[in-house]
């Protein structure tokens, strides 16, 4: 079981560390409402990756080819989504700028929405089940995912340390919201952030 411990948490970390457009989304979002509701956003992209792991786990190479034809459209979608998020929240930003007596801007979004929003975004991603199905077949993981508990350990690991490392993302955004608590600071960090997401979302879109 330690091997397969050692192998989810690597290839949870392999998954998660390389920030894109998500984690700056995610970070942009608890710099904008709170902790709590950037920790929900934050377990729900590692949701995703513990669900995808489940399913390269369980299906090993069969999944490979069924979701190849998909990853492009997919993939599209997923920059759409970020695209329109990035908009969002640069237009939510400006209006608010202009409103100097209530702001009536839009509700930021709860802690549970946070959660179904980034486990959407991320579940648009193919490239996670096609990572973890890669590791397992083509890495020598094979032998650790065998059997119920090893998957099940597998699984679990990968789930922690993406959602250690997500996390700690979301601790940044909201030490950022802490410090830029000015009008000003907050519409250049929403501005910033939403050109960061888009630029990223745009180079989903052209790969």
């Amino acid at each position: 079981m330690r091997a397969a411990l050692v192998a989810g948490l690597l290839a949870g970390y392999g998954v998660a560390v390389p920030v894109g457009a998500v984690g700056a989304y995610l970070v942009s979002l608890t710099a904008r409402t709170s902790l709590r509701t950037g920790a929900c956003a934050a377990l729900g992209v590692a949701a995703a990756d513990g669900l995808y792991a489940l399913l390269a786990a369980l299906g090993g190479a069969g999944l490979a080819p069924l979701l190849e034809p998909l990853a492009r459209p997919l993939r599209i979608g997923s920059a759409l989504v970020l695209l329109a998020l990035a908009a969002r929240t640069a237009v939510t930003a400006l209006r608010a700028r202009r409103l100097t007596v209530a702001p009536v801007a839009r509700t930021p979004p709860g802690p549970f929405r946070a959660f179904l929003t980034l486990l959407g975004i991320t579940l648009l991603n193919p490239l996670t089940v096609l990572y973890f199905a890669a590791l397992i077949l083509g890495g020598g993981q094979g032998g650790s995912t065998s059997g119920p508990l090893g998957r099940a350990v597998f699984t679990g690991a990968v789930f922690a340390a993406s959602a250690s490392w997500q996390l700690l993302l979301a601790s940044g955004g909201a030490l950022l919201g802490r410090t830029l608590t000015g009008a000003r600071g907050r519409l250049l960090t929403a501005l910033g952030s939403a050109a960061l997401v888009g630029w990223l979302a745009l180079r989903l879109l052209l790969d």
